[in-house]
């Protein structure tokens, strides 16, 4: 292993879940109040932040969007992807559940729950924009927090860091054609043009800076590299609280029309990552992985990039559309739902082992 991985490893997935990041639901719902509340009081405020656009895509969201990944794509060795061959079998199950069950999983359950038997419940002109942002959702696996994940599985960190780097090229070039085509089988027009800005804008320029950005840090030696993450991490999360404060104030007044909506798209989100862990876990087990690579696997492939969703939302469909909440869901139980498969892994090992 080099030593740029060797150092990446420590640093990166040694960190225990920071303040933000443990009680980020409380967060995401105290944000909701928020925005909704100053929506109602000052709409033609948030209407200004709304029309500050170029090219369909708005500038302070934008801008948020950068400070949310780019400090997360920092923390991606790309250097780890050599490694990827000590553990082919794992990384292969984590592959077949990101690429090839999980978005299309999704897609089913969004057309399954959404289209047909919530439909009755939900706004007519918004479940195409549903299903569209449920897709959005699952079709990027998780980067910056699997590294957490995994550190409370007590899986091995380097599979992690080579699995997330392997994530992360590949979506780089499989992002926007799958979603096209997911989004094309549930008769979802889609503006390319528009996906093509938002991969390139918020996945292609932000790996680049991040990696510039990395380098340099990693110039100075692990003191140096550590003492940066822990000043930048919690602007990630900061700017995502920002940029849901935006989302809620524009999606205030249908919220308080139909309440019920948020608690409905949560349905096929925790069905696909309740669905999709138990898969890669089962699967490393049948494959004859070890326990600390079943567990790293099992939360990649179930859980997302919800940041990377969100932004494209937005850029997509607008602020108020359903897409944008859709994702907002799936940030508002992300943390609970991920941190309950962690406790299941690690109360199994005794089953998993037992072969």
């Amino acid at each position: 292993m080099s030593v740029q991985c060797e150092v990446a490893t420590k640093a990166e997935v040694g960190l225990p879940m920071g303040f933000f990041e443990r009680y980020l639901t409380v967060w995401v719902f105290l944000c909701i109040v928020a925005g909704i509340g100053l929506g109602q009081l000052a709409p033609g405020l948030f209407q200004a932040v709304g029309r500050m656009e170029v090219a369909r895509v708005n500038l302070p969201v934008g801008l948020l969007i950068w400070v949310m990944i780019i400090p997360m794509l920092v923390k991606v060795d790309f250097g780890a992807l050599h490694e990827v061959r000590q553990h082919v079998r794992g990384i292969g199950v984590t592959l077949f559940v990101n690429w090839l069950v999980k978005p299309f999983s999704m897609a089913f359950l969004g057309w399954l729950f959404i289209r047909h038997l919530f439909a009755p419940l939900l706004p007519v002109g918004q479940i195409d924009s549903y299903i569209a942002g449920l897709i959005l959702l699952a079709a990027a696996p998780c980067t910056a927090m699997v590294f957490v994940w995994s550190r409370l599985s007590n899986g091995d960190p380097l599979f992690t860091l080579s699995q997330v780097a392997l994530n992360d090229s590949i979506m780089v070039v499989a992002f926007a054609p799958l979603v096209a085509f997911l989004l094309g089988i549930s008769s979802i027009i889609v503006p390319w043009d528009t996906l093509f800005t938002s991969v390139l804008l918020y996945i292609v320029i932000p790996v680049i800076l991040a990696q510039l950005w990395r380098r340099s840090l990693l110039k100075g030696g692990q003191g140096a590299f550590d003492a940066a993450m822990e000043r930048i991490g919690p602007w990630s999360i900061s700017a995502l609280l920002a940029t849901l404060v935006l989302l809620f104030a524009f999606q205030g007044e249908a919220i308080l029309k139909q309440p019920l909506v948020i608690a409905l798209l949560a349905v096929p989100i925790l069905i696909q990552v309740f669905f999709n862990s138990a898969l890669a876990y089962w699967l490393n087990r049948v494959v004859g992985e070890k326990h600390n690579i079943a567990c790293p696997s099992a939360l990649i492939g179930a859980s997302n990039f919800f940041e990377l969703a969100v932004a494209a939302a937005i850029s997509l469909f607008g602020f108020e559309s359903g897409a944008a909440l859709a994702t907002v869901v799936g940030v508002l139980i992300e943390v609970p739902v991920m941190l309950l498969v962690v406790k299941v892994v690690n109360g199994s090992k005794g089953w998993y082992e037992a072969r």
